[in-house]
């Protein structure tokens, strides 16, 4: 006899009573339906509302709200006309006091179920004075919609693009430079890209301002297309020169494949400078198309300042930075240390590492190429004992074999930087099985608006 199967008590295309009692990873509400979850976005937790089920899975199933029969007190209405279409924000139906706790819990949750520790560890997630025009980077995908021009941001769920150059957590900077690359594309007919027959130019817009609200304020645009060529190329150029004093730089990006990657390898320069200039705090960065920078800056300073802090550091300490990207938080620390290695596989981001330590006048920062996976084991078995290693992974969190080579190192402290608080809190758990003591969790609102929430996390060796 086969296993009898389990009778899924929803069924697609019905509506059902569904109380919300918690928020999951992308924002959305979690109900239970005769203790079968539930997914509904929009809907908050303490709601009750009405929803109709779109998709059942065995374990799941994902409803669209009809009708709120108990709102929350902290429900509000959202700012931006296209939100909900627009895939951008997750959380404008929400009052920001409240967003600040669901991050505070969201982080909290994953520190009780997946490191097995205590969720009081969590400290209050810390926020801006003001949520909105943050990103000092935009990126906005061209294409077309029922014959028409295209330009914005992608859809909930899709690559259909929804048309809006007025974004609400997007600096002004950017949407005013957006409108005039959108006005370009109109009037000069300038075919757009479509990812489906693979033909047209235009295929991303990306804006970069840096030093925001500075005197020494300067912007860059990328034109990311699938030709070598920029059809109107003097056009492209007068007109933004024209409108904007502070735009630096203008740089045509070829990518010709077919990718869900934004931009290719090969950048030329239009017009301009290769590099603006940046700061966090008192040192200056250089970024060119291709470097990586944090979006909100104010912000950044926030999460930079308690993962110091967490550090501890007093100028005699060695410390490991692994995954640098262009060195960021590498030469914070070296402001404190007696000496920092920074471990990045992406080649760019160690050049771009290596001149802005050099820029700042730092001597006592150096830069690898290398995997942290196979530098970690290798570092150790040379002897390298640093006092303090700090991480600053990508979503998927370390590698086994850096987390074993960091507590084989036997730091004081561990500092964890993260963007992903699930596989942060997954890090720790293995951490804790190879001597270290979670300490302290601060969440950082680095994204308001969105479901997104960044965490730093110390944890110090446990006395032998």
């Amino acid at each position: 006899m086969g296993k009898r199967k389990l009778a899924v008590p929803v069924a697609k295309g019905q509506t059902y009573t569904v109380p919300i009692h918690g928020m999951g990873s992308n924002g959305e509400g979690i109900g239970r339906v005769e203790g079968f979850t539930v997914f509904v976005p929009f809907a908050l937790p303490g709601e009750t509302v009405q929803a109709k089920v779109d998709v059942v899975k065995k374990n799941y199933a994902t409803a669209t709200i009809e009708t709120i029969d108990v709102a929350s007190p902290h429900r509000i209405e959202p700012r931006c006309s296209v939100y909900g279409t627009c895939g951008g924000c997750q959380l404008q139906h929400v009052s920001y006091e409240e967003q600040l706790a669901l991050k505070t819990q969201k982080v909290k949750d994953v520190i009780e179920r997946i490191a097995g520790d205590d969720p009081n560890l969590v400290r209050p997630a810390l926020g801006p004075a003001n949520p909105w025009q943050y990103r000092n980077k935009m990126q906005m995908p061209v294409g077309s919609s029922n014959g028409e021009l295209a330009m914005g941001f992608y859809a909930r769920g899709s690559h259909d693009i929804v048309t809006y150059v007025d974004c609400h957590i997007q600096s002004e900077a950017n949407n005013e430079m957006a409108k005039v690359c959108y006005s370009i594309m109109k009037d000069t007919g300038i075919a757009p890209y479509d990812e489906v027959r693979e033909t047209g130019v235009v295929r991303h817009i990306i804006g970069r301002v840096a030093n925001e609200g500075k005197e020494n304020e300067e912007w860059m645009l990328i034109i990311v297309a699938a030709t070598k060529q920029l059809p109107e190329q003097d056009t492209w150029v007068t007109r933004l020169t024209e409108a904007f004093p502070k735009l630096k730089s203008i740089v045509l990006n070829y990518n010709p494949k077919k990718t869900n990657v934004i931009m290719g390898r090969k950048n030329t320069l239009l017009w301009g400078n290769e590099y603006i200039n940046d700061s966090i705090e008192e040192l200056d960065f250089r970024l060119s198309a291709h470097s990586f920078f944090q979006v909100n800056p104010r912000q950044t300073e926030v999460l930079y300042d308690e993962a110091l802090r967490f550090a501890a550091l007093t100028g005699e300490e060695t410390v490991i930075d692994a995954y640098c990207g262009t060195g960021t938080i590498s030469l914070c620390l070296a402001q404190q240390a007696k000496e920092v290695i920074g471990i990045e596989i992406v080649e760019p981001a160690i050049i771009d590492a290596q001149a802005n330590a050099k820029r700042n006048g730092f001597t006592n920062a150096t830069f690898m190429v290398a995997d942290a996976a196979e530098a970690m084991p290798t570092l150790y078995k040379d002897g390298v004992r640093p006092d303090v290693i700090v991480f600053d992974p990508i979503r998927a969190g370390c590698k086994e074999p850096v987390l074993y080579a960091a507590a084989a190192m036997a730091p004081k402290r561990i500092v964890y930087v993260s963007c992903n608080p699930a596989s942060m809190a997954r890090d720790i758990a293995i951490l804790k099985e190879k001597g270290y003591r979670l300490e302290a969790v601060q969440p950082v609102d680095m994204f308001p608006m969105t479901a997104h929430v960044e965490a730093v996390c110390l944890m110090s060796r446990k006395e032998k």
